[in-house]
């Protein structure tokens, strides 16, 4: 499917900063087999007196931005046009959960895409008992490590209600759990903190989603948004297997990736530091648009 996305960030500053610097973390990812990015672009306004690229640990595209002078806002832009993949559902050879440790054990790479990363606490996700116990009930029902983390997505989607007005951004996985509300920001946390407290290697997808209006409904500018899930290491045979936990599915044709971190903290759209006196507002603004 080849899709169209535009992007806005809109930040607007209650007293001027300068001296600014900024990773920004937007760009869609190219994966083979999954999609490619056919053309991107990034624009800022104002436009920085320093740019630059990198490419991090886990293997996303980072862009630098650096300001000398004073401003009151700040937009950042994307526009790209990517080719997502139709995902075939493989068979379920994912092994059960003693075999995957013991699997996990024999597997020396340390690179960024190595599960070794993604089995300890990181900033937003602490391992705790409740959320452990929680998250065995689906080990239990289950035979395997896959259809265990279909479970608990499905089992997060039917107690957890979404609610953009419950967290904030810096919400905690812990905290999450405890209100059973929030975004799917605050799902995908709590399912990857079930997940490591069962030694199940999970981490945070950084995406778009692309919504369908209602039928005989048109469909609305700046509608969608930018999106998280979560993906989980199934074992050698079946790998990384990504699960919207907010919409009760396995990621699909719909879901488009920008990157992968442990958690929000890693692959969050922006940041940085700033000198300033006052705090700021924030809008967002996404279309994903299906190009027939």
């Amino acid at each position: 499917m080849l899709y169209d996305v535009r992007l806005t960030l809109h930040y607007n500053y209650a007293a001027s900063v300068h001296g600014d610097r900024h990773h920004v973390r937007v760009l869609p990812a190219s994966l083979p087999g999954i999609q490619r990015v056919i053309a991107a672009s990034l624009s800022f306004d104002p436009e920085p007196a320093e740019t630059g690229a990198f490419v991090d640990f886990f293997g996303n595209a980072v862009s630098t931005i650096c300001y000398r002078s004073r401003h009151g806002h700040l937009d950042v832009r994307l526009a790209a046009r990517i080719n997502v993949e139709e995902r075939v559902a493989d068979a379920d050879l994912s092994p059960p959960i003693q075999a995957l440790r013991e699997e996990i054990a024999r597997l020396w790479s340390l690179s960024g895409d190595s599960p070794h990363h993604f089995l300890s606490p990181s900033p937003r996700v602490a391992i705790a008992p409740d959320v452990t116990a929680y998250a065995r009930q689906s080990l239990l029902r289950t035979n395997s490590v896959q259809a265990a983390c279909m479970d608990l997505c499905l089992t997060i989607h039917r107690d957890f209600a979404y609610d953009k007005h419950a967290t904030r951004v810096d919400t905690l996985s812990g905290e999450a759990f405890a209100l059973r509300r929030g975004v799917c920001q605050d799902f995908s946390h709590v399912m990857i903190a079930g997940l490591r407290g069962l030694g199940i290697p999970a981490g945070y997808v950084s995406g778009f989603l692309r919504t369908i209006p209602p039928k005989g409904r048109p469909r609305l500018e700046g509608a969608d948004a930018m999106h998280a899930w979560v993906r989980a290491w199934c074992g050698k045979a079946v790998g990384w297997v990504e699960f919207d936990p907010t919409n009760a599915m396995m990621a699909g044709p719909d879901h488009i990736v920008i990157g992968y971190g442990r958690d929000y903290a890693d692959i969050s759209p922006i940041v940085g530091v700033l000198r300033t006196s006052g705090g700021h507002d924030t809008t967002q603004s996404v279309d994903v648009v299906r190009v027939e």
